[in-house]
């Protein structure tokens, strides 16, 4: 039934993580706490509350938290379908997104992507972050709350929705230029020697950019719509800063679709060179038949068994014919050297 909370995604039987942050402009705190419980009594606490769950799986978890922090079943329900393309809903009294987090990697046989949901709750003084597994881009925002740099204890939780959101898509730029470098290196192969190895690679980085450009363009709608003022939670001095990560958004669009031009025009180059092998290898052949054919034409004459043939029994007759095969040879050679055929 809707709002059911079943988890959608890759089974994981690890426990779940919790990493809570609360900081005010004095000072900050730094834990991590064993129960989703524990972080109860932070919901109404004086200043920013940062919770983030790392594993999405164990639905109990993202339950309990959802309840005391008033979340909707539905919302709840995305949190642990990790099949969610990147959007905003906004409930009134909080504000639920869903991001895609991507993570290069390479695994022996050319480059991968990590494609992971990250869902964001903005509240007014709280933000959730959930997560299918460990390990994020998020390790830039701690440092700054843990070290006081920057005004990101100073503001709210809306500037704190938006720091995340901006170091997510600045990750972007760090796929893509690993991703630029492997079209570089295939792009040279393909153009000494192409190979079915570098066909499948050409697919392999085109279904990648797929994945990239299904990450990237809702995420562009997403920031344009509290740009609109669509989201309420977002104040005006933090909209400033939102626009510089639509502005990223933009450029990481760019670029993909750059990249994706550069995949298609290398699968072009493939089936062209693939082509051009071919075309060699038939025009070679079809020189070697040329030659041949007058070749099998004397020698299929002199192999008539008739009485009358004067040369058969003309002391010269085999040199002779040798002669006229030799001749020949060397005059069609001469004529495809001089028609630059080969």
């Amino acid at each position: 039934m809707p709002g059911t909370l079943v988890h959608v995604g890759a089974e994981r039987v690890s426990a779940v993580g919790i990493n809570l942050i609360h900081f005010t402009a004095e000072h900050a705190e730094d834990v991590q706490v064993p129960t989703a419980e524990a972080c109860f009594p932070y919901r109404d606490a004086e200043g920013v509350t940062w919770i983030n769950v790392d594993g999405v799986h164990d639905v109990g978890v993202v339950e309990r938290l959802g309840l005391h922090f008033g979340l909707h079943p539905l919302a709840l329900e995305d949190i642990v379908n990790t099949n969610q393309r990147p959007k905003v809903e906004d409930f009134e009294s909080y504000v639920y997104f869903v991001v895609r987090m991507l993570s290069a990697r390479n695994d022996g046989d050319g480059m991968r992507v990590d494609n992971e949901q990250i869902s964001i709750v903005l509240g007014h003084n709280f933000v959730l972050t959930f997560q299918e597994r460990p390990g994020d881009a998020f390790e830039p925002v701690r440092q700054r709350i843990r070290e006081n740099r920057g005004r990101i204890r100073k503001l709210g939780a809306d500037y704190l929705a938006y720091s995340l959101m901006d170091v997510v898509v600045d990750n972007y730029f760090v796929v893509l230029e690993q991703f630029g470098e492997e079209v570089e290196e295939v792009e040279q192969s393909l153009m000494d020697q192409p190979s079915q190895e570098l066909l499948q690679d050409i697919q392999r980085m085109k279904r990648l950019m797929i994945e990239v450009r299904r990450a990237v363009w809702p995420l562009r709608d997403v920031i344009n719509a509290v740009l609109r003022g669509d989201v309420k939670l977002f104040k005006k001095p933090t909209l400033v800063f939102l626009r510089d990560v639509y502005d990223h958004c933009v450029r990481v669009v760019d670029i993909t679709e750059t990249h994706r031009e550069m995949v298609a025009s290398m699968l072009e180059i493939y089936v062209s060179q693939m082509s051009h092998r071919m075309n060699e290898v038939m025009k070679v052949l079809t020189i070697i038949a040329t030659i041949f054919i007058p070749l099998t034409f004397v020698a299929g004459v002199y192999g008539m068994n008739f009485d009358n043939m004067p040369e058969l029994h003309w002391d010269l007759g085999y040199g002779f014919a040798w002669g006229i095969m030799v001749a020949v040879s060397v005059t069609l050679i001469v004529f495809f050297k001089k028609r630059n055929w080969f």
